[in-house]
């Protein structure tokens, strides 16, 4: 008897978690559909758990990729979403969450060969004429408390020519709000925030921002990169690999005025002094240091540019 019963609980507990899985599977499924629809471009997402008794969910990897017209790569990178939902409010049909933490990695900023930004090519931005013509019927939301983190801009600008000029700008802060109230806001806001806080112009974001009752205004970058000049990374390569696909990057990016075998490239790019130090660390692991100044003031988003371009090489 004892046997037929553990049997039967464990077949039980084995029910529960496979069902639990296939749920968060189709909602995960459902949630990737629906966010390609509405923004227009192709999203993936890694991870999904939702928590009934604790009214929380959880998503990884959330990664939205450049819209059609521009070259493949991801637009918004969120490593984490964490918010917590009043499930009464959920079963009448209003979305009210009381937190909710999201941590964007890195976001993509692209300008084609036509001077088109791929963040103004999403779809939920071109709508927004026909939104105020006609507005569509939305479940009401309401988020009490949003904690933004925004980590790495990277922004590549082919209207230029065929190579992209790359900036990199290592933003690092967090920004809370509270009192959104509509999709429109809280997708605003992902977007706008990095942008705005790299000084990275977007007439048509701020527009769509402005409208969804968004403070928009432009601060130029921010006070994080007050100072710092230079950019910093470890590479799994040998100290010869990492050496002369530094002096290519810069070699294609600007002029290399000065290189010698112990490792310090130095150059010009965009008017700026760069110089690019690498330290051997292991047999295969280096350290790259990229710093950059122009008329003495401190160019982080051009060193980011160009370590970011070297750590593509290396990869």
């Amino acid at each position: 008897m004892k046997k037929k019963t553990l049997i039967v609980s464990a077949m039980v507990v084995v029910s529960i978690l496979a069902a639990a899985i296939l749920r968060d599977f189709m909602i995960k499924s459902v949630i990737t559909v629906v966010a390609t629809q509405v923004t227009g471009a192709p999203v993936h997402i890694d991870g999904f758990s939702l928590g009934v008794f604790n009214q929380k969910v959880r998503i990884s990897g959330f990664k939205m990729y450049n819209p059609k017209g521009f070259p493949r790569g991801t637009l918004v990178h969120i490593s984490k979403i964490n918010v917590t939902y009043d499930l009464g409010a959920l079963l009448k049909k209003k979305l009210h969450l009381s937190s909710a933490e999201i941590e964007l990695k890195e976001m993509g900023i692209i300008k084609n060969s036509e001077g088109k930004l791929n963040v103004n090519e999403l779809k939920v931005m071109k709508q927004e004429e026909k939104k105020k013509a006609k507005p569509s019927k939305q479940m009401p939301m309401q988020i009490d408390l949003l904690k933004l983190g925004i980590g790495k801009i990277v922004s590549k600008d082919y209207s230029s020519g065929k190579e992209p000029v790359v900036y990199v700008y290592d933003v690092n802060i967090h920004k809370t709000y509270k009192n959104i109230t509509s999709v429109q806001q809280l997708a605003a806001l992902i977007i706008m925030e990095p942008m705005k806080a790299a000084g990275i112009e977007g007439a048509q974001v701020y527009g769509v921002a402005m409208a969804a009752g968004v403070a928009v205004l432009p601060v130029g970058i921010a006070v994080t990169f007050a100072g710092k000049d230079y950019a910093r990374q470890e590479f799994a390569s040998s100290f010869e690999k990492a050496y002369d696909v530094s002096l290519a990057v810069l070699k294609r990016k600007g002029k290399v005025t000065e290189d010698n075998l112990a490792g310090i490239i130095t150059g010009v790019v965009d008017g700026a002094k760069v110089i690019i130090r690498i330290k051997k660390k292991t047999v295969n692991k280096v350290e790259i240091t990229v710093s950059a100044r122009k008329f003495m003031l401190p160019k982080p988003k051009i060193a980011g540019g160009v370590l970011y371009e070297i750590a593509e090489k290396l990869k």
